[in-house]
């Protein structure tokens, strides 16, 4: 009941739903007691509203937002606030004292400061907002942009001027109560002084000197960056924060190419929400700041989404244009006609090449390029169960879609079938649940789902603990987690996150890691994986959410895998291990293979999960696996081959790519020269001859 409560008041736990519903039932208590009238009845009511409002406020609640688009938004939370205060003076017969009317006038001229104070702040913001954000683009020596304003000035800026009518509040109520008036002139006189003042200490920040250089100078600086460091290649993406995943996963790629990386953003949530990187980035949300950016040094662009602003670099012919995804699998995605504006389309292995030639989208098959899958270089062959633990499922469902599509998840109708199935299981088997993190997002129904695995699966885990079958190592776990609270300290310490307080134009300025602390970080979450494993018993069911653990860490971990059709199934090949499939559609086992290519090597699970036995028997018994020449094919098939390795056959297609764009741009400024400017004797054929020439150098 308190869960259903807590979506539908749009809150995010029960302390923010209590907060929520004080604040609701506070405004009409202030109208009852202010037409009793109490004062001090009053008073409660209103620090009831108050410390409720400002609580939901630093928690960020949803509902905040809701309130606004009902029109009872925060001001007109505290101006019914301050208007039931005069009502209780006038109740309380101080209608003809001279603090009534300066009550009145008090909030009056308080309310009419909000207007110049919004809009400086707001002023303040936008001109000190960048055309373009950076990280590890070096602006300081090259760009003065001043420190921004105190973040007492201009974070949560409203709600801070609003609740300097406090001293006005708490003043008229002490001389509600009492004898005196000058508690309520004093407390008005400080309201009024301290919103005077705020808003005149707002006014310095909108001189020149403490603004960032505008919009050309900007660009011309970030394009002169770009002429000297030369970027080679670039990592385009666009799209919500909720996808900023589609370009991290390709982060660690561009680092390790041979080539000079950038990484170009379309929108500042995306910048906000990407992971630590030592690749030059620039967030360019504006498409004609994008078009006059220098980038005539790129000779190979990477799209990991099909998405409208693509465009804006599509446009550019001096660089080739390619393809790469955000994952590989036999989603309608996978195979969109949108990808006949790129050069090439890059695959893993001949399955995609395969996917695009059955959809018969308009995609040339001398088009396609086999590159592996670079993420998956840390994905570990399986070697078996160690004789130290149970083994091990990982049970890793896709969530719900965009549509009400039964065989985009497993979890309506299979999901708890499964998990009881594992958790009782003889032999037993250890469980680790990890959702994807859209899970419940758009689907009620998904999210109960999950919401009733997670009680199965806590459940068996606390019977586990009793069980006198399982003994677990406190020392050893002890030691884990000690190793655990050292490795975060370290990563703490070592700073790699921006200054959160800062605004866009200091991040922009100073935010470029330090490449060896970017690098023992990577270390140290290597070394944090590998000691949460060994943080809790070998035989304890798990739910994991969040970053960390990570899915490939979660691959490692385990001996089999059950998830549904999508990138992740392909991914999970690369371990070589037994997987199995959920049709949750029931399109019968022969049609899911057919419509599915990574299935099949796979254990195929109806809505029941009657077949689990058969995924558990190969975990259990290796050499009666009867799929695992199936799979090893298949990896290759959707794959490509181990040698040379993914990462070798990436960078190669960089440079053939690259060879092409320069033959290309040679070729077109050599028709470019006219007849009057060539040497005496030399014709366009001959120029023409030479532009061959320079291609098939480049080209060989």
């Amino acid at each position: 009941m308190i869960s259903t409560a807590i979506r539908v008041a749009r809150v995010g736990s029960a302390a923010e739903l209590v907060a929520a519903v004080l604040m609701m039932l506070g405004y009409p208590g202030l109208m009852a007691t202010a037409l009793v009238p109490s004062a001090p009845a009053f008073a409660v009511a209103a620090a009831v509203t108050y410390l409720a409002d400002l609580y939901l406020h630093r928690k960020r609640s949803r509902l905040i937002g809701l309130l606004s688009k009902v029109r009872a938004g925060v001001s007109t939370r505290f101006l019914v606030r301050e208007l039931l205060l005069i009502l209780l003076l006038a109740r309380l017969d101080l209608s003809q004292e001279p603090v009534f009317y300066a009550a009145i006038a008090c909030f009056t001229v308080f309310f009419g400061l909000q207007a110049p104070q919004g809009a400086l702040v707001t002023l303040i913001a936008k001109r000190r907002q960048m055309p373009v954000a950076t990280r590890n683009v070096d602006l300081a020596s090259r760009l003065r942009i001043p420190d921004a304003p105190p973040r007492l000035l201009l974070s949560r800026a409203t709600v801070k001027m609003l609740h300097l009518d406090l001293a006005a509040v708490v003043g008229l109520l002490v001389c509600a109560m009492g004898d005196s008036v000058r508690p309520g002139f004093v407390g008005i006189a400080v309201t009024l002084g301290l919103g005077a003042l705020y808003v005149v200490a707002l006014v310095p920040y909108l001189r020149a000197r403490r603004l960032p250089p505008k919009a050309p100078k900007v660009l011309a600086t970030v394009s002169s960056w770009l002429r000297e460091y030369r970027p080679g290649v670039v990592l385009y993406f666009s799209g919500s924060d909720d996808s900023a995943y589609q370009v991290n996963m390709w982060l660690e790629t561009m680092e390790q190419m041979e080539a000079r990386p950038l990484v170009i953003l379309r929108e500042r949530a995306v910048l906000e929400k990407m992971a630590p990187t030592s690749v030059p980035v620039i967030c360019v949300p504006g498409g004609v700041h994008l078009m006059n950016l220098d980038l005539s040094m790129v000779r190979v662009a990477l799209y990991c989404a099909n998405v409208g602003k693509n465009i804006h670099l599509l446009r550019v012919p001096t660089m080739k244009h390619v393809f790469i995804g955000h994952g590989d699998s036999d989603k309608a995605a996978s195979v969109n006609p949108f990808s006949k504006v790129y050069d090439e389309v890059w695959v893993a292995g001949r399955a995609g090449r395969d996917r695009y030639a059955i959809a018969d989208v308009g995609i040339r098959d001398e088009d396609i390029v086999e590159v592996g899958r670079p993420q998956l270089a840390s994905i570990r062959q399986g070697d078996g169960v160690p004789a130290d633990r149970v083994p091990t499922v990982l049970y890793a469902p896709t969530w719900e879609g965009w549509d009400d599509n039964p065989g985009n998840t497993s979890l309506l109708l299979a999901g708890e079938n499964i998990v009881k199935k594992l958790v009782t299981a003889d032999p037993p088997v250890r469980v680790l649940y990890k959702p994807h993190p859209f899970t419940g997002t758009r689907s009620a129904k998904a999210g109960a789902a999950h919401r009733r695995i997670t009680a199965l699966i806590k459940k068996a885990a606390a019977q586990r603990a009793s069980d006198p079958r399982f003994t677990a190592d406190p020392t050893a776990q002890a030691a884990a987690k000690a190793e655990l609270t050292r490795l975060k300290a370290r990563l703490d310490a070592l700073s790699l996150a921006f200054d959160e307080r800062a605004d866009e134009a200091v991040t922009s300025r100073d935010a470029i890691v330090d490449v060896r602390k970017h690098q023992e970080a990577a270390r140290l979450r290597t070394e944090w994986a590998e000691a949460y494993w060994r943080s809790f018993p070998s035989y304890e069911h798990r739910v994991i959410t969040g970053a960390s653990p990570r899915l490939y860490d979660c691959f490692n971990a385990s001996e089999a895998m059950v998830s549904d059709i999508s990138s992740v199934v392909s991914d999970y090949i690369a371990s070589g291990k037994p997987y199995a499939v959920t049709d949750s559609a029931e399109l019968g086992a022969e049609e899911f293979r057919r419509q599915n290519t990574a299935v099949r090597a796979a254990v195929i699970l109806g809505n029941d999960a009657a077949e689990l036995d058969q995924l558990l028997d190969a975990v259990r018994d290796p050499a009666g696996d009867s799929l695992a020449k199936d799979r090893r094919e298949l990896k290759e098939y959707l794959l490509g081959p181990d040698e040379p390795t993914s990462r070798e056959r990436f960078d190669t297609a960089v440079g053939d790519l690259a060879l092409k764009a320069e033959a290309r741009n040679v070729g077109q400024a050599s028709l470019a020269v006219a007849p009057d400017d060539m040497p005496d004797g030399e014709t366009n054929a001959e120029a023409d001859g030479e532009a061959a020439r320079a291609r098939d150098v480049t080209t060989a």
